[in-house]
């Protein structure tokens, strides 16, 4: 093939590229440069809107990282497992458990918030548990509206998309490479740093990702489960709402974008030293 065949093959996914991913994220830096004057955009370049983002809501994005953190860490260990499950445990059962994991996807997001709530409130199935057990005397408020409500509910929601580039990654290892391991004296936990972990750290590195981002542009679920949670997706969306401030939530969109991007770059350079030692044992 040609190199102007290629060109001409790669275009339209070029063009889809340029017109719905980088258009849309230039403009969204040019807007942020500008400000509102009297409910009317002034585009007078400025990094004013970057200042207030910084100092004013400085707090809001770095408790979003937080809980972003841990959203992406425990729905990554989640999937790691349940990915390795299927694909080297559950023999003639992987299949079936892998189209349990996709059928999840089926379900819709907003469905999935309120099955939590129903779960997590003060007559929901774990209050009503507890309560019957003897464990508790009283509800336990703190389970609804509140940081873990949020975490556990988002580790539900993006664990499908963590298990599925993880499993992707695992079906590189051959069974063999696997069985000359054990051979050699490599015990389950050896094996699963000097073979496993150099191999899968893509897809491992790829559901991070996903995560992570998925928890820190969501304002959704902070609303229905956290109550008051001072996420910075809760802050953004007004700015495109009711304040109409849109030079500002492009500025604070933009914010939160870079340091989703050094949290994920900072858990790549770990991952990738972790697996570098581990295929150096």
């Amino acid at each position: 093939m040609s190199r102007r065949a290629a060109l001409l093959l790669t275009l339209p996914a070029a063009l889809v590229f340029l017109g719905a991913f980088l258009a849309p994220a230039l403009w969204f830096v040019l807007l942020s440069t500008w400000r509102v004057d009297l409910y009317d955009i002034a585009r007078e370049p400025s990094l004013a809107n970057y200042a207030q983002v910084w100092t004013r809501y400085g707090p809001s994005m770095a408790y979003t990282a937080g809980v972003a953190s841990a959203v992406a860490l425990l729905t990554t260990a989640l999937g790691f497992a349940l990915a390795f499950l299927i694909r080297f445990r559950a023999g003639r059962w992987g299949p079936l458990l892998l189209f349990a994991v996709l059928v999840t996807l089926f379900g819709g997001y907003l469905m999935k918030i309120y099955a939590w709530k129903t779960i997590l409130g003060n007559e929901g199935l774990l209050n009503s548990a507890l309560l019957s057990a003897g464990l508790v005397r009283e509800p336990v408020e703190w389970l609804l509206y509140s940081t873990p409500a949020v975490v556990v509910t988002l580790v539900h929601f993006a664990l499908p998309f963590a298990v599925l580039p993880i499993y992707a990654s695992l079906r590189g290892i051959a069974d063999a490479e696997m069985d000359a391991a054990r051979d050699l004296g490599a015990s389950g936990p050896t094996a699963l740093g000097t073979v496993v972990l150099p191999r899968a750290q893509g897809g491992i590195a790829a559901a991070f990702t996903l995560a992570f981002l998925t928890t820190a542009g969501d304002y959704v679920t902070p609303l229905l489960v956290g109550g008051r949670q001072n996420m910075i997706g809760n802050l953004i969306q007004p700015q495109f709402g009711a304040a109409f401030n849109w030079p500002l939530g492009a500025a604070m969109s933009l914010s939160m974008l870079l340091v989703a991007v050094a949290v994920s770059l900072l858990f790549r350079v770990l991952l990738g030293a972790l697996a570098a030692r581990g295929a150096g044992a």
